[in-house]
């Protein structure tokens, strides 16, 4: 039998001497969701501003992916990749006409899909653009997030990614974000195979680029013979008001990575979309994973990403996210508090005026949840604010009633 726990100081102290200290977070101790809403242990209600970073963009425990999940789980769940099963194709099929693209790779986690792409990226261009082995270059930017194995972290400008975890995979270069003058000097290396980058950096505090960067990096790569590998794990499935961020300049990757939201919060996964000519580098037995491409996945993949069709939520995320900047930003005029609101559709972030060493914007997240609703900080002084897609305008403006309120409460 599964224990019940009714105080949330006893799941935080469990937690504490059993588990691994490698998060940090908000006291708080969850144990229910529905729609917008969480509720704690002790049975009170919050609105939930983080959605699982973007992982439950259709809504906590939304009722269709749940029974989607609940009638497949009592069919069949996993086979392994050493047989068929009657469910991959068919969301394969569904994710590939979604998003046009030739294949589709299934996978667990967005770190495991990272990977996938990075091998997928080397592995062509020693085959189709006849770099010499082993000195394929991916080209990434600063401030990056796309995960935290060793290879990805190789990549990363995060001292807490890195500080002690050497040493690092070779084969990459670090540019700036949103600087074309820097990342034609890096793409017109003969052996870079790949640029890696997110169409707006959601880890690193929601940095949106300037208009046109993405459309730059996408010419620069068709110059120079480099694959356009777009990291759309936080970005994607609607939450940026388009059903892909880099939608909003017509940039069409050659590598789409993507996972979070895939399943509207209710397991792991993720995909690499490709063309035949990347995608069929990899021969059997090169690369897997026994997880990946359940049956299970698959059925909750292609239901998640119907309710998100269906439901219009890159049209609500577009609508709502233009009012939630517009209050904040009049919020502004009132408060020396903050400093700066970016962000696309409905993913946002608040800088406080405070250094990123300061605990104010881990004091005002505290009040949040004083106040009903739930946010974290990231870099110290930035506040992520993404609440579930299938948000009300009412419940919008609650909701920024509550910012306003727990900022000036600070």
């Amino acid at each position: 039998m599964v224990e019940s726990i009714t105080a949330s100081r006893d799941a935080i102290l469990l937690e504490d001497k059993y588990g691994a200290h490698n998060y940090h977070p908000l006291p708080v101790v969850l144990s229910k969701g529905e729609g917008v809403f969480l509720w704690d242990v002790e049975g009170k209600r919050y609105y939930d501003f983080l959605s699982a970073y973007s992982a439950v963009n259709q809504g906590h425990c939304h009722p269709r992916i749940i029974q989607a999940l609940v009638d497949q789980a009592k069919q069949l769940t996993l086979t392994s990749r050493a047989f068929y099963n009657d469910k991959l194709g068919l969301a394969e099929k569904y994710i590939c006409e979604t998003f046009g693209y030739d294949k589709a790779l299934f996978m667990n986690s967005g770190a495991e899909a990272n990977e996938t792409a990075i091998k997928l990226a080397r592995k062509w261009g020693y085959l189709h653009k006849n770099i010499p082995d082993n000195e394929a270059v991916l080209v990434a930017v600063k401030k990056n997030f796309h995960g935290r194995t060793t290879t990805i972290i190789s990549a990363s400008t995060d001292p807490s990614s890195r500080k002690g975890f050497g040493p690092f995979m070779p084969g990459f270069e670090i540019v700036d974000y949103d600087n074309v003058d820097a990342l034609e000097k890096a793409l017109s290396n003969p052996n870079v195979c790949g640029l890696w980058i997110e169409p707006i950096q959601g880890e690193a505090g929601v940095y949106v680029p300037a208009e046109g960067y993405l459309k730059a990096a996408e010419t620069l790569c068709k110059k120079y013979n480099v694959l356009l590998m777009m990291d759309e794990i936080q970005t994607g499935i609607a939450r940026t008001g388009k059903w892909l961020a880099s939608d909003h300049e017509g940039v069409k990757p050659d590598m789409l990575i993507l996972g979070k939201a895939l399943s509207g919060g209710v397991l792991p996964i993720s995909v690499v979309l490709a063309n035949d000519s990347i995608m069929l580098v990899i021969k059997p037995g090169e690369h897997g994973s026994t997880f990946g491409g359940n049956p299970l996945a698959a059925v909750v993949c292609m239901e998640a990403l119907q309710v998100v069709k269906d439901e219009k939520l890159a049209e609500n995320a577009e609508r709502l996210g233009k009012i939630f900047r517009a209050r904040m930003q009049d919020f502004m005029k009132r408060t020396d508090k903050i400093t700066l609101v970016r962000g696309k559709g409905l993913l946002n972030a608040i800088v406080i005026n405070d250094t990123p060493q300061s605990e104010t914007a881990w004091n005002i997240c505290m009040k949040f949840a004083e106040n009903g609703l739930l946010a974290k900080p990231t870099h110290g002084n930035i506040i992520r604010l993404a609440p579930p897609l299938v948000i009300t305008e009412e419940q919008l403006h609650e909701c920024c009633d509550i910012i306003e309120k727990s900022v000036l409460a600070v």
